[in-house]
């Protein structure tokens, strides 16, 4: 599903802009992805930051034909696994929740399968298991 995965840099033509997204992706079918990932309590500054620079990317791309998309990426929900059960008030009073924030398995799903979320989870249950020995011994 992914053709190409770098950072990006946008530059706009009436403004010079420059506008730095954390994960781009370029899909087969052209269609560009633009993430921001932070972590899934940040602060209200973070919120206005990250939806600062969303804002920029859909404003530099306008003029494109390419369809874009860009969110406010979650890596986990600490507070369950669905976007209902996410509790953070910073993030539902300053982002546009329901449109630019996707959150765990939608993120993963959205850069990769619909299984990669549970693929993920499933490698780290693995290697806690294998490692966990050998960093308890380390802790002690």
């Amino acid at each position: 599903m992914l053709e190409k995965l770098q950072s990006i840099v946008l530059t706009g033509i009436a403004e010079n802009h420059v506008v730095r997204a954390d994960l781009y992706i370029q899909r087969h079918d052209g269609s560009e992805l633009f993430f921001e990932i932070k972590s899934p309590k940040p602060n209200k500054g973070q919120c206005l930051e990250v939806m600062q620079r969303l804002l920029r990317i859909y404003a530099i791309k306008q003029q494109s034909a390419i369809p874009i998309n860009a969110f406010y990426a979650m890596a986990y929900n600490p507070w369950g696994a669905n976007r209902a059960s996410y509790t953070y008030s910073m993030v539902k009073k300053y982002t546009d929740f329901t449109n630019a924030v996707v959150i765990g398995q939608e993120f993963w799903s959205l850069i990769g399968e619909p299984s990669t979320y549970t693929e993920l989870l499933e490698i780290y249950r693995e290697v806690g298991l294998s490692k966990s020995s050998e960093i308890t011994q380390k802790l002690l």
